[in-house]
């Protein structure tokens, strides 16, 4: 029976994104994608060193060279939006998860059967894995480091999330943070018998809302930082005084100071909370520019460079000593849109540029 994951060429890297598309992934539901790039991996052992753990699949050759790049890309997307079916027009296909990050995992297939034909300058380990869009505790790249750090260990990651072939180096760091404003409840009409949460929250929320944020530059580039309150909570009833409030923000930082700091940062703008719980936090990623493979990577290819303003796995790897940066085709501000696309042209350009810099071709 004919399975386009399977049979599609490599060759016809639009025709392989368009397969992979086709073949639904949301977050925590991706085993018939993953069981479909395994079964296509398998047939290149043993040339490369092919892993399951969990829904994640690992490729690895074993050339005895003296560096090793780590290519990487996760295999959910976002819930659909109207978008499930992939749609050609042209050379140019729609569809969720064509730009985040199907195509770029069409790229690293095809260039793990180049590999496996033709051996590269640099051993190269694929990662194919699960629930990066979601909550980190589902995250399988964390759950391959903590299971052996050893199979995603490398000089170098690349992670082929959706770029339009800038090297975005670095990324933003990102926390959520709640805080808690307690009351007393009454009868709306007798208000003055209880005291109003969410009026003890207002203070608060207009120093949030006149927070100045700023653009940090950190080795050249500009990261613009943001504060945003994204969830407001409180009251139970439309004639109950509230006696509870909380407001939660999301803080995205640049990679010029400790997480701890930043933390610290966003925790201070809540004075006067009842109570302040920091609900996830995650570092940021420098953008090692002056790294030596970094440097090659971008230098010998020519790539233009601008920083990551949003958070990625490259910090993931960042924080286990491993220079990264995220590369790979479509366009960035179309993921987890309705609109989201990509084109036979950046496909086949990322995919150019890696098996260049690979000695693939």
């Amino acid at each position: 029976m004919n399975d386009p994951v399977l049979d599609t060429p490599a060759t016809d890297l639009l025709g392989l994104t368009e397969a992979l598309c086709a073949v639904p992934s949301p977050s925590l539901a991706e085993a018939a994608l993953v069981r479909a790039v395994e079964l296509r991996l398998d047939r290149l052992v043993p040339a490369l060193e092919v892993t399951r753990f969990r829904n994640n699949v690992v490729a690895r050759t074993h050339l005895g060279r003296d560096r090793r790049v780590v290519l990487g890309g996760h295999l959910d997307t976002v819930p659909a939006n109207g978008n499930q079916d992939p749609r050609r027009d042209g050379d140019t296909l729609h569809g969720l998860g064509t730009a985040d990050m199907k195509s770029g995992l069409a790229v690293m297939l095809a260039l793990a059967e180049a590999c496996a034909a033709q051996p590269p300058r640099i051993d190269v380990t694929f990662v194919f894995y699960e629930a990066e869009e979601v909550a980190d505790e589902h995250n399988g790249l964390r759950h391959l480091f903590v299971q052996d750090a050893d199979l995603v260990a490398g000089d170098l990651a690349i992670l082929l999330e959706p770029t339009g072939a800038w090297v975005e180096a670095g990324c933003q760091g990102t926390i959520h943070v709640r805080a808690t404003y307690t009351g007393q409840r009454a009868h709306s009409a007798r208000p003055w018998t209880g005291v109003n949460a969410i009026h003890r929250a207002a203070p608060v929320l207009q120093r949030l809302s006149e927070f100045a944020t700023k653009t940090v530059t950190v080795d050249g580039l500009d990261y613009r930082e943001s504060l945003q309150v994204v969830r407001v909570e409180g009251g139970i009833a439309n004639n109950v005084v509230p006696d509870a409030c909380s407001v939660t923000v999301n803080r995205r930082y640049a990679p010029n100071r400790p997480l701890d700091t930043a933390v610290g940062e966003v925790a201070a703008l809540f004075a006067g909370a009842d109570n302040i719980e920091v609900l996830n936090r995650s570092s940021a990623a420098p953008p090692n520019l002056t790294h030596p493979l970094v440097a090659e990577f971008v230098g010998t290819l020519d790539l233009p460079v601008r920083p990551k303003l949003g958070w990625t796995d490259v910090a993931r790897f960042a924080e286990h000593g491993i220079a990264a940066c995220n590369f790979g085709p479509g366009d960035p501000e179309l993921a987890h849109t309705a609109a989201e696309r990509v084109t036979r042209a950046e496909v086949e350009a990322v995919h150019e540029r890696l098996a260049r810099f690979l000695a693939l071709s």
